[in-house]
């Protein structure tokens, strides 16, 4: 069974909501972002989202633009992303999706860095500029891999398109709380349940929400209709205020938020 399955398995027997934490690969470099991503899992994250470092991240906001620059000028390559995941898979075992635009897996050549980072350890891949629909109409560009295909759905998306996207999604929905670029500011919109519900509708993947959420009564309050909570920004503000003890100031912010999303 993929991991990310299992997460969610286990997660639905406790009636738990996942935490499911963001981070740039390599941010601010590579050995202190493999202790972020190991004190995360400690922490008790229940999947890591991680970003391949990309120069032109036109759907981040400016806190995950600034983290993919750190990452890229201490020379985080695509390549060294795996490396990333295979040092991690050493000792933990905490799904692993990344989060991706298509130019850098088009560069590396998409099919091999499909089965190269299956071999490391990857669960599931979110493509961002590239819909699932366009995909299946190039040879080149399908997913025939084990990672899961994430799919993102807006509270904007047209109810024909939510049908689409809920009805071939696999792992996990990532559930956008509003609309935009990625950040903390502006908090998670208050119209999430009926986000949430409007996907269910069509699925059960599990639906995980995202997008401006930064406070534990922020994490709560989501989790009360969402399978799980995810936190980027948030998190990835605490690698650059601290950047020579990244991993404590990261698990420190992180732990509460964790917390929240286990109480009933």
């Amino acid at each position: 069974m993929n991991r990310i399955d299992a997460v969610f398995q286990q997660l639905n027997e406790r009636k738990e909501t996942a935490f499911i934490a963001y981070v740039c690969a390599g941010d601010p470099n590579f050995d202190t972002c493999l202790e972020v991503i190991k004190g995360l899992s400690d922490a008790g994250t229940d999947i890591i989202e991680l970003g391949v470092p990309f120069s032109d991240p036109l759907a981040d906001g400016i806190v995950n633009q600034m983290a993919a620059d750190r990452a890229l000028k201490s020379g985080m390559t695509t390549t060294k992303v795996l490396e990333l995941i295979r040092e991690f898979r050493k000792t933990h075992e905490t799904p692993i999706v990344l989060f991706t635009y298509l130019n850098p897996i088009y560069t590396y050549g998409h099919k091999k860095f499909l089965t190269d980072a299956a071999d490391v350890g990857v669960d599931g891949m979110l493509l961002l500029d590239l819909p699932p629909d366009e995909a299946e109409l190039n040879e080149e560009l399908k997913n025939d891999s084990p990672l899961k295909k994430i799919n993102l759905i807006a509270p904007t998306t047209p109810y024909d398109r939510v049908r689409y996207l809920a009805e071939q999604s696999e792992g996990f929905i990532y559930a956008l709380s509003r609309t935009g670029v990625t950040g903390a500011h502006g908090g998670p919109s208050a119209a999430v349940s009926e986000t949430v519900i409007r996907i269910k509708k069509h699925t059960n993947t599990p639906v995980c929400v995202g997008f401006g959420i930064s406070t534990p009564e922020q994490a709560s309050e989501v989790a009360k209709s969402a399978d799980g909570v995810v936190v980027g920004s948030a998190i990835v503000k605490q690698i650059e205020h601290s950047p020579h003890d990244a991993a404590n100031a990261v698990v420190t912010f992180a732990k509460p938020l964790i917390l929240a999303t286990k109480k009933p």
